[in-house]
């Protein structure tokens, strides 16, 4: 494969974005406060995410109780320190609840979001001779390990009648992965939003498939059981998934404030953020956490457990509490669309 130059500005983003969906990294535990009253909730977040989204859309202005909030740089560590007890909930993607389960973490999801997986995607270099996944077989092909994007591979694989020996797996994180596909290194790369929007964007590349149809598109919230054993807490945590799901619904009708927002809190070009928005993480909309999205994460369990990538096997709804189901539609709901995104 030709050597390919590296976009220098596009590294700096990269290593300092972060997703709820990438690999167990280091953590920052230092952050504001919002609110007022005798009740503090230790929230979890990272970068551009829950926080920024709160501040946007204006739902931190009335809060009768207090937030502290702690920035971590991805769901793994977030979800350690949910299991220590330092953070009462967090938000992360669908498959760090399934790595923390797997160890026997003290974790309970007890909100969800369902957006669309079209950012969940394997891209490849605008010139690759690949057309399909099917001719993925023997190829190398970058991917976070853990990651969301790591189950959507598998998946994506199988969909196409292969496994993960039929491939040479690279296990990177994003800004490494980014080198080696830029520098053709690797054949192909499995990433999410918003690193699919910015490699779109800043590179010459293409999508040869995405998550959409083979993976659950699916995003959680997850509490420290004694925080929910806390009366006070508990109805905390409650009104704070009240205020998301209106803060999502906000993003959704202002994707062009919202983005302006994203780009100066990750570093990412407007345009890029843009996209990302309208491709995947403005979709979003709250969903109960029910039977279907259990069943669903019940599966990428299982697949890690079939893989040896967890330590053991177990049941997901047992990390599971649907007291705050309320009237949520359920987790098959659409996502919202803005049409098509760049590409």
């Amino acid at each position: 494969m030709r050597n390919r130059a590296l976009p220098a500005l596009l590294l700096l983003p990269l290593t300092v974005l972060v997703s709820a969906c990438g690999g167990a990294t280091s953590a920052s535990t230092t952050g504001n406060t919002d609110g007022k009253g005798s009740i503090t909730l230790d929230v979890g977040d990272q970068k551009g995410g829950y926080e920024a989204i709160l501040r946007a859309s204006g739902e931190l202005d009335d809060l009768d109780y207090r937030i502290k909030w702690s920035t971590f740089t991805s769901g793994p560590p977030l979800l350690e320190a949910v299991n220590a007890k330092a953070v009462d909930i967090g938000g992360v993607g669908n498959t760090p609840p399934v790595f923390a389960a797997g160890s026997d973490s003290r974790i309970v999801v007890v909100g969800a979001g369902h957006g669309s997986s079209a950012g969940e995607a394997i891209v490849v270099p605008e010139d690759s001779p690949l057309t399909s996944p099917e001719q993925l077989k023997g190829k190398s092909i970058a991917v976070a390990q853990g990651s969301s994007a790591h189950y959507q591979l598998i998946a994506s694989l199988k969909k196409a009648g292969l496994g993960i020996g039929d491939v040479k797996l690279n296990y990177l994180q994003p800004a490494d992965a980014l080198a080696a596909f830029s520098r053709g290194k690797v054949d192909a790369w499995a990433i999410w939003d918003p690193y699919t929007s910015q490699v779109l964007r800043s590179t010459k590349s293409r999508v040869l498939t995405t998550g959409q149809g083979v993976v659950n598109g699916l995003s959680f919230q997850v509490a420290s059981p004694d925080a929910l054993k806390d009366a006070g807490k508990s109805r905390a945590i409650g009104d704070l998934l009240v205020r998301l799901q209106r803060a999502q619904s906000w993003v959704f009708k202002h994707p062009e404030a919202w983005a302006r927002v994203w780009a100066k809190e990750t570093g990412l070009p407007y345009a890029v953020a843009l996209d990302a928005v309208k491709r995947s993480s403005g979709t979003r909309v709250s969903v109960a956490v029910d039977p279907a999205a259990i069943a669903s994460e019940q599966a990428i369990a299982d697949t890690f457990a079939d893989l040896k990538l967890i330590p053991r096997r177990f049941s997901f709804e047992d990390y599971v509490d649907t007291r705050f189901n309320r009237d949520l539609p359920p987790s098959s709901t659409a996502p919202r669309s803005y049409g098509k995104a760049s590409s």
